[in-house]
């Protein structure tokens, strides 16, 4: 059965559910930018994770699935005229679910209301999930050095 996708612009009580998802289904780096100090979830990488979506949080949206928070997408402007930036993460339990592809669609809707010309999003080429969820929606996807990296033009 398909899951209901929808996105909701990030607030505090988001940064917290976020925060719940990241820390019991998800690791640090996948949804962070790196932490001096051991891995895992101390109190430390908790605050430093707080830190940095309160000061991101106007490009990010909360992925909510079936109304369960399920991880984030973004849109971040690029520097280019009419370019804006995708990425996300979702927790291991909403992983394989099309949930992704999901929140691509209704993040590529946004883009569009928002005059967005070109949508540019980039992973691994291990990420094979991301690479489908990428052509599935429609993504030219190209090789640039050691990324793949999806190209929509709206």
């Amino acid at each position: 059965m398909p899951h209901s996708v929808h996105l909701t612009p990030l607030d505090a009580d988001g940064i917290e559910r976020l925060l719940a998802v990241a820390v019991a289904e998800a690791t640090e780096w996948d949804v962070m930018p790196p932490v001096d100090g051991p891995p895992g979830w101390s109190p430390t990488r908790q605050d430093a994770f707080r830190r940095f979506y309160r000061q991101h949080h106007e490009v990010m949206y909360e992925v909510v699935a079936d109304d369960r928070t399920v991880g984030m997408i973004r849109l971040t402007p690029s520097g280019h005229d009419g370019v804006v930036e995708t990425g996300m993460w979702l927790g291991r339990s909403a992983r394989g679910q099309g949930i992704g592809s999901g929140a691509l669609r209704a993040v590529l809707r946004r883009a569009v209301e928002s005059k967005w010309k070109t949508v540019v999003a980039d992973t691994t080429p291990e990420n094979a999930p991301a690479i489908a969820a990428l052509v599935g929606c429609g993504a030219v996807v190209s090789q640039v050095g050691d990324r793949v990296v999806g190209t929509f033009v709206l």
